[in-house]
């Protein structure tokens, strides 16, 4: 079978990105003979950091192969995993960090949060993440929510949304980060990109729903609510009254864990306005404009 990367991740890595690229069938192929692993077919559209290609193995079982770009180490989500235990989370059966593969098991692909209705989708949502919040472990190898922001809020001093003229925007978020690092509460294991798209139905008995593709930061849990408090945002965009339902999200998703309302709106305001600068600057000017509307709301 042919093992190309899908088009999302073969347009979305950065320049430097291209030699990885190009050499990712060969790399897929090899992996896949080493561990004696039967390609079924290549997930697609796919994610931009990794290609996934669902595989039956040696003993019979399936699982699904996972081949992380430079860009998005996969010993990070590795360690991770680990740490979980399969507590909210996939499992991981092999690793190579030399060539950024990860044997998983084998969830719903097709069956993510995002198929059920909202409320409900919301509420497995923080279930899930309740079990995923633990401590890091003693030695670990996570960055801080301080360290894995600090290149994109350099990036937002440098400019990465002047095209839109959101200055205003862009200061109020860089002083909710500043003002949120000086007074972290919590150090805790974080998801890191957690949305109900990244999680999955499972047949696993100890679960219903258990995460994927976490980007693990040490940090406190409002950082990870605050992905999820932009969740459907296309669906938020065309909603009458679209700000009012902003706050009361918000304000529920913090009472829902008992955390600040202030502090998870100061880190969705931050998330969605670097996230805003990424994504103009891989020229998806539509998605940051929406980006930026969300976070007028907050």
């Amino acid at each position: 079978m042919e093992l190309a990367p899908p088009a999302r991740l073969a347009t979305a890595g950065p320049p430097e990105g291209a030699e990885w690229l190009a050499g990712l069938p060969e790399l897929v192929a090899e992996v896949l003979a080493r561990w004696e692993l039967t390609p079924e077919r290549v997930t697609a559209p796919g994610g931009r950091t990794s290609m996934l290609v669902l595989v039956g193995c040696a003993d019979g079982g399936r699982a699904a192969l996972k081949i992380c770009a430079p860009w998005r180490p996969a010993a990070l989500e590795e360690a991770a995993l680990r740490r979980w235990d399969g507590l909210g989370a996939v499992r991981a059966l092999r690793h190579d960090p030399a060539a950024g593969a990860l044997l998983l098991e084998r969830l719903h692909g097709e069956t993510s949060l995002r198929s059920l209705p909202e409320a409900k989708a919301t509420l497995e949502a923080v279930s899930v993440l309740r079990r995923l919040w633990v401590d890091p472990g003693a030695g670990h190898p996570f960055p801080t929510v301080a360290e894995h922001t600090a290149g994109r809020a350099a990036a937002l001093r440098d400019g990465a949304l002047a095209a839109l003229d959101a200055e205003p925007l862009v200061e109020s978020a860089l002083a909710a980060r500043d003002e949120l690092l000086a007074g972290e509460p919590e150090r805790l294991l974080l998801h890191g990109d957690f949305r109900q798209g990244a999680v999955l139905a499972s047949d696993a008995e100890r679960a219903p729903w258990l995460a994927v593709g976490p980007e693990p930061v040490v940090g406190e849990r409002a950082y990870d609510l605050a992905r999820l408090a932009r969740d459907r945002l296309h669906d938020l965009v065309a909603s009458p009254g679209a700000a009012s339902i902003t706050r009361r999200r918000v304000a529920r998703l913090a009472d829902s864990v008992e955390l600040s309302a202030e502090r998870l709106r100061g880190w969705a305001l931050f998330r969605a306005v670097e996230s805003a600068g990424r994504a103009l600057s891989a020229g998806r000017r539509s998605e940051a404009e929406a980006l930026l509307e969300f976070a007028t709301w907050l």
